[in-house]
């Protein structure tokens, strides 16, 4: 069976580190066995390497399946979240309590089958040297894990920044669409009802999508096209036949998880810097579609297009210690977002539009099932 298909059940972004702590764990079993089998020597006990070596690999891999492969087939139970699927530190600890000893088990047993005797049966002739076999192989165990678990945690902890600064960007550009959707509805009221009702209750969806959104880090695409259709029916109110747009999302692409607010700072940006900036204003596109194992969203339009100079500022480093955003920091910021939870299977690309207006294309991996 190929490799790929024997871990196919594994979320995509987790199979490579996955197999790294694996090389990591057998890379220590090496001087564990090689100590194991000195500790026999100086005993004068007849002990083969190959049998040290069996023992421990076998205690080191199966410790390694149930506590470490084990929390992605119990996601549910530990509720461990995407896309790190580290438990809560107490769920950790029920986890090694368990995992641990049921690992050192089957190991041993493994082994014992290997070198055609029992381990257990030391008990009976030296029970200090049978205890402090357990005591140290437990010990070496739990380091590894825990060393796995803190690392776990700071990836994690790292894409909690990359939300929070997320947050900021979003608090910054809330303000501004708010108050001039505020002050147009105020203008509305006096002499187009029916425009004014159609806009409170496009505003009432599009605050109470952002809030729910601003929640949780991911949320399905479909809520993400429901939010770009309320902020869009806003500014078609307030930029009347300026304004135009479509969105089209594939049914089966409705449930795809995505990170939340992806695209919301894209169709800002061309509003405001591509659309508004001209008299006759023009159109907005948003697409969603799947190609192979990708899930590829694009944002394109017809307006004055994008500057050479954001277009380069798009690509740098986020550096939000400046003061104030740089006129592409949202651009820059879903490039940082992107890369911390999907590093290089995911991407955003950029272009003019030969006719006129922006293309801005984002590359995800396609995970339906993530959360299953």
């Amino acid at each position: 069976m190929p490799l790929h298909c024997l871990f196919a059940w594994l979320p995509a972004g987790q199979r490579k580190p996955l197999l790294q702590r694996l090389l990591i764990v057998w890379s220590v079993s090496l001087p564990i066995a090689v100590a194991t089998w000195m500790g026999h020597q100086s005993d004068g006990l007849p002990h083969r390497f190959e049998v040290s070596l069996v023992y421990a690999y076998a205690i080191s891999t199966f410790i390694w399946l149930f506590t470490d492969v084990s929390r992605f087939m119990f996601k549910r139970l530990l509720r461990a979240q995407g896309p790190f699927y580290w438990p809560s530190a107490v769920r950790a600890s029920l986890m090694l309590l368990m995992g641990i000893p049921l690992g050192y088990v089957l190991g041993t047993l493994v082994g014992d089958a290997y070198a055609g005797w029992s381990t257990w049966d030391l008990w009976h002739f030296n029970r200090n040297r049978f205890a402090g076999m357990v005591v140290s192989a437990v010990a070496i165990s739990a380091a590894y894990v825990a060393y796995f678990y803190q690392r776990g945690k700071a990836e994690s902890l790292t894409s909690q920044v990359t939300q929070s600064q997320l947050m900021l960007l979003q608090s910054q550009l809330e303000p501004h669409m708010l108050f001039n959707t505020l002050a147009h509805l105020r203008a509305l009221i006096g002499h187009d009802t029916a425009r004014a009702h159609a806009m409170l209750d496009h505003l009432n969806d599009y605050l109470r999508t952002t809030l729910q959104a601003s929640r949780q880090p991911m949320h399905p695409l479909a809520d993400e096209f429901a939010r770009l259709g309320d902020y869009l029916n806003l500014m078609a109110i307030r930029m009347g036949p300026r304004l135009a747009f479509a969105l089209d999302l594939p049914p089966a692409l409705a449930a795809a998880p995505v990170p939340s607010f992806v695209l919301q700072p894209l169709v800002e940006n061309a509003i405001r810097h591509g659309l508004e900036p001209l008299v006759a204003g023009g159109r907005i596109e948003v697409l969603a579609r799947a190609e192979g194992a990708q899930l590829v969203l694009t944002v394109r339009d017809n307006g004055s297009g994008i500057s050479e100079l954001a277009l380069a500022e798009s690509a740098w480093p986020l550096t939000p210690d400046t003061g104030r955003p740089a006129p592409s920091w949202g651009l820059a910021h879903i490039r940082q977002r992107l890369h911390t939870l999907y590093g290089a299977r995911a991407g955003m690309h950029i272009s003019p539009v030969t006719t006129g207006g922006t293309c801005v294309v984002l590359t995800l991996p396609f995970e339906i099932n993530a959360n299953a």
